[in-house]
C-alpha cells in the first residue's frame, strides 16, 4: 500500500489540471493548478486520484508534489501528463464534515474498467476485481475509486460494480473515464480490520 499519516473522506473538492511532469532521477515531480491551492501550504497533504501526497512547492498559480517509483508502479499517477485532469481532496481536519467514509490515501491496487453502462439517470462501472482485494469487497460496502467514496452495488466472480449519479460524473474525473482505463482502488479500512480480526481471533 501507498499512503501517508493523514485521512480523507472520498469527497472530491475540485478537479485539477496537470501543468507539467518532470523526471528527477527515478522520481517524478507533478505541477498542478487548481483553486484549492489557495488553501494549501508547503507540507500539506492532498489526495491526487486517491493517492496521498505532500506538497513540496507552491506558488499563486500551481503546487507541486513528488512521487517515488513504488507509488508510480502501484497507482495510475504514472500515466499522468500535461493537461491530464485529476481528482483533488485536501486532508481531513478536526471539525470537518465526513460525508463519505474514512479514506487513508493508501492505494491498494489498480484495476481496469471492464464495462461502462450508461442509463438516463445513472451510470454503472463494472470494474475488474484485483484478486488480493476480493475478500475486502462486499455488497453495499464502501470503496474508493480514484479518490471517490462509492458504494459497491454488485459483486460478481471477477468484477464488482458501482453506480454513479450525474453529479458525481460531472464533478469528478469519472465522467471522462473510458473502458480499459486504469483506476486507483482503496478498499474500506474497516473491511481490512474485520478481515484481520477474523484471521487472528478465534471465537
Amino acid at each position: 500500500m501507498i499512503g501517508c499519516k493523514r485521512m480523507f473522506t472520498g469527497i472530491i473538492k475540485e478537479i485539477g489540471t496537470v501543468l507539467d511532469v518532470k523526471k528527477i532521477g527515478k522520481n517524478r515531480i507533478f505541477k498542478i493548478t487548481a483553486k484549492l491551492q489557495n488553501k494549501l501550504q508547503i507540507g500539506s497533504s492532498i489526495a491526487i486520484n486517491g493517492t496521498c501526497t505532500t506538497i513540496i512547492n507552491k506558488t499563486p498559480k500551481y503546487f507541486e508534489f513528488e512521487i517515488m517509483p513504488e507509488t508510480l508502479n502501484k497507482t495510475n499517477l504514472e500515466s499522468l501528463k500535461a493537461n491530464s485532469k485529476v481528482n483533488l481532496e485536501s486532508s481531513l481536519r478536526l471539525g470537518d464534515d465526513i460525508s463519505g467514509h474514512f479514506v487513508l490515501g493508501h492505494v491498494d491496487a489498480t484495476a481496469k474498467l471492464k464495462k461502462l453502462k450508461k442509463y438516463k439517470d445513472y451510470s454503472i462501472f463494472e470494474i475488474e476485481t484485483p484478486k488480493q482485494l476480493k475478500k475486502f469487497i462486499a455488497l453495499k460496502g464502501s470503496i474508493t475509486i480514484n479518490g471517490i467514496s462509492l458504494t459497491v452495488s454488485e459483486v460478481k466472480e471477477k468484477t464488482f460494480e458501482v453506480s454513479l449519479i450525474p453529479f458525481t460524473l460531472k464533478h469528478t474525473t469519472l465522467g471522462t473515464i473510458k473502458e480499459r482505463d486504469k483506476l486507483n482502488i482503496e478498499v474500506d479500512v474497516f473491511a481490512r480490520y474485520m478481515e484481520n480480526f477474523k484471521q487472528n481471533v478465534k471465537i
